[in-house]
């Protein structure tokens, strides 16, 4: 079976075969086929890919913000996916976003308190006014802001502020399961640092299960257990995040490994360029999706869809040429950059 299952007894979200396609003049456009994977209680998953690669349609799959047109999202036992909209807005209190651009995600009428607040007020949090209030200060000051914002509108803040108002707002119905929708793309470096730690302090203090949208690989190393390499819209790669980064196997996983810069001037990196642009959705190829620009590609690539193969314990990869390219002893990275980030200012809850 075509699945993405990292191995785990505890998995708080399944997703199995999940599809989707959006019926345009043009055609059916292919965002997702068969995508599966499990996300472990507690974990931090990292989900990357190019652009068009269907991350962000995934994410928005899972809380059915977007139909899929097949398959099925488990949350804790619950098929997401045949809820009724009662159902599905009391289990949506479980589980949350933060979109990419957090601005165009607010009201711009809307005052932060009123932000906030909407959250509570649909989901019958607070008795009044007074008490939401307190509850939203108290949200603002877990992620690094002040209560005094609470009057201010969207526009008076910086880009890593509104993020962090957005995290507040996605925090205020207590979720157990947070996506982050490339939350940290458009921010400064030293803006980027503060937002990821700080997404990690949460993780730990609150028991949060994360799944962290992003294309940027560095951050995704510096910041998940795990991760699922998404190409065209099927998973290319899956596994321990570790492991993934030391023994990549996955053509595609390769090349987007070799392209992360090193700062040891000593060090030499093989970088692997992938020849054309990703194909249209509209008419993905035939076989492996990947066989376009694959540098390992043969004649049977066109006829077959790769079914991932386990590697190790928890790590798949999806190539019929698995075989010859690890015997090729090629990796992508000669040793992969952890990322340093600088510390949040923020005190650090202690491990569970």
């Amino acid at each position: 079976m075509s699945s993405t299952r990292l191995e785990s007894c505890e998995a708080l979200l399944r997703v199995e075969g999940l599809t989707k396609l959006f019926h345009t003049s043009a055609g059916d456009v292919h965002a997702l086929t068969d995508v599966s994977f499990d996300v472990r209680r507690g974990s931090l998953m990292g989900l990357v890919g190019e652009s068009g690669s269907g991350k962000s349609t995934l994410g928005r799959c899972l809380l059915r913000l977007i139909e899929p047109t097949a398959g099925k999202v488990v949350f804790d036992g619950t098929d997401v996916t045949r809820l009724d909209e009662r159902k599905l807005k009391a289990l949506r209190k479980r589980m949350q976003i933060i979109f990419q651009d957090p601005f165009s995600s607010f009201n711009p009428r809307m005052r932060v308190r009123q932000i906030i607040g909407e959250a509570l007020i649909a989901h019958g949090i607070g008795r009044n006014r007074r008490e939401r209030d307190e509850l939203a200060a108290g949200l603002l000051e877990e992620v690094g802001l002040s209560a005094d914002h609470l009057s201010r509108y969207p526009h008076e803040f910086s880009g890593g502020q509104r993020q962090r108002i957005g995290l507040a707002r996605a925090l205020a119905v207590e979720p157990e399961f947070l996506i982050a929708d490339e939350s940290v793309s458009a921010l400064d470096v030293s803006v980027q640092a503060q937002i990821l730690n700080l997404l990690q302090d949460l993780r730990d203090r609150r028991g949060l299960t994360i799944l962290f949208i992003a294309h940027d690989l560095s951050v995704v190393e510096y910041l998940c257990d795990e991760m699922v390499v998404l190409y065209l819209g099927r998973v290319a790669e899956a596994g321990p995040s570790e492991t993934v980064y030391r023994t990549p196997s996955h053509p595609y996983t390769r090349a987007l490994l070799s392209a992360i810069p090193t700062i040891d001037p000593g060090q030499r990196c093989s970088r692997q360029i992938l020849a054309g642009d990703i194909p249209s959705p509209l008419s993905p190829p035939s076989g492996c999706v990947f066989r376009t620009r694959c540098p390992y590609v043969i004649e049977r690539c066109g006829e077959i869809v790769p079914p991932l193969t386990s590697l190790s314990t928890g790590h798949q990869a999806a190539c019929i040429r698995l075989d010859d390219i690890l015997a090729s002893g090629a990796t992508a990275l000669q040793t992969p950059h952890v990322m340093e980030l600088p510390e949040t200012g923020i005190e650090r809850a202690p491990n569970p």
